[in-house]
């Protein structure tokens, strides 16, 4: 089983068209690394910069920085306020979920210079990721801290392997996590790092999760950076990174192990391994696809409904090192790529957050830095 999943995924995709037609406007401009976007049902726009800041842009086009208290926010890096998501039931009860990476303690040290020069493992200043909730006023002008709806999420303070994805369906959470760069964490069943974890909206295990009182739902993940929902058919997929090869888009399967063991020796972090490692890891479930030879560092992943040409029913993908976005095209049974496109080549640099608009456009957040970042509108047609 294990040889016949790998295998599956060889299967060659047909090459890539250079570019997509596509029509782009900006929505916002003047952002800095706003890492996810969403869409209320008021047609606003929500977008959390890695700062920890809330950016609304209104219908009207006005732009309102959202008054909330940033203190406990942990930015380094790969981390900070990264996935958001609204609730199911936003448009009456004005809730949001975010993932962010935040000090456990108040004045809590942070680390001069560049921490990539200090010795292995990373020290840790007092920090951990949280999915927390916020309820925004009917203006947009606030929002009001509700609870930590799950803690334990591990983050060093390298800030690297973060994740973290964050996606809402019915009734549950989906959260896709970073292994944190450290050796044990991807296979480590008591570790929340390196995995796709499902839970209620309350914090508790999602039915139909392995271990009904553990919030995991798969392991062997390096950098989970987007998960999202397939309409029609509940199949639940998960894009991440890889070290310098092979980023995967994972179709999940509760318990499944997705073949990431980097501990070749106690303490050393060995990102030479293979990202699905079905020797040292047996039964690891391969990729429906993955980037090949060189990474093009895959954010985030979404559905696309129709009026996207070839692509409606099928997906996109946003990356960062690869300054694009990568349209594929499913097989059947959602197990391969059987068509791909790429588009938005060096246009607008780096991309990281996407979400469908109810008019079917698609958003795409740029992750530039130095306030120069945009909200993008992004539709099929030249």
């Amino acid at each position: 089983m294990v040889g016949a999943t790998i295998a599956a995924t060889l299967t060659p995709v047909p090459a890539a068209r250079a570019t997509a037609p596509l029509q782009v406007t900006t929505v916002a401009s003047n952002l800095s690394i706003p890492w996810d976007v969403e869409v209320a049902p008021d047609g606003t726009i929500l977008t959390a910069q890695r700062s920890g800041s809330l950016v609304a842009i209104r219908p009207d086009g006005r732009l309102i920085s959202i008054a909330h208290d940033t203190s406990r926010i942990f930015a380094a890096k790969e981390a900070g306020a990264m996935g958001i998501a609204l609730d199911p039931g936003f448009a009456q009860n004005r809730r949001v979920y975010i993932c962010q990476a935040e000090y456990t303690r108040p004045g809590a040290p942070t680390i001069p210079g560049e921490v990539a020069d200090l010795p292995l493992p990373w020290p840790n200043t007092g920090q951990v990721i949280n999915v927390v909730s916020w309820r925004i006023d009917g203006d947009w002008i606030r929002a009001n801290r509700e609870r930590t709806v799950l803690s334990g999420i591990p983050i060093t303070a390298a800030g690297r392997h973060a994740g973290c994805a964050l996606t809402a369906s019915g009734r549950s959470l989906w959260v896709g996590t970073g292994d944190a760069a450290l050796p044990g964490n991807a296979q480590n069943r008591n570790s929340l790092g390196g995995k796709v974890l499902h839970i209620n909206r309350d914090g508790t295990p999602a039915a139909g999760n392995p271990n009904p009182r553990s919030p995991i739902y798969t392991l062997g993940h390096r950098n989970v950076q987007g998960v999202a929902v397939a309409p029609g058919t509940g199949r639940v997929y998960a894009i991440e990174q890889g070290t310098d090869r092979d980023d995967e888009l994972n179709l999940l399967r509760s318990g499944g192990n997705y073949g990431y063991r980097p501990d070749r020796a106690p303490v050393i972090y060995d990102e030479s391994v293979p990202m699905t490692d079905p020797i040292r890891v047996p039964g690891a479930i391969g990729p429906v696809w993955r980037s090949g030879p060189a990474t093009i560092a895959t954010t985030a992943l979404a559905f696309l409904p129709a009026g996207w040409g070839p692509y409606s029913g099928g997906l996109v993908v946003s990356t960062l090192k690869g300054k694009r976005l990568v349209f594929m095209k499913l097989s059947a049974d959602g197990r391969r790529v059987v068509a791909k496109t790429e588009a938005l080549t060096d246009r607008y640099g780096r991309l990281r957050g996407l979400a469908v608009a109810p008019d079917g456009s698609l958003l795409v957040t740029t992750s530039n830095g130095n306030s120069a970042d945009k909200i993008l509108r992004v539709r099929w047609g030249s």
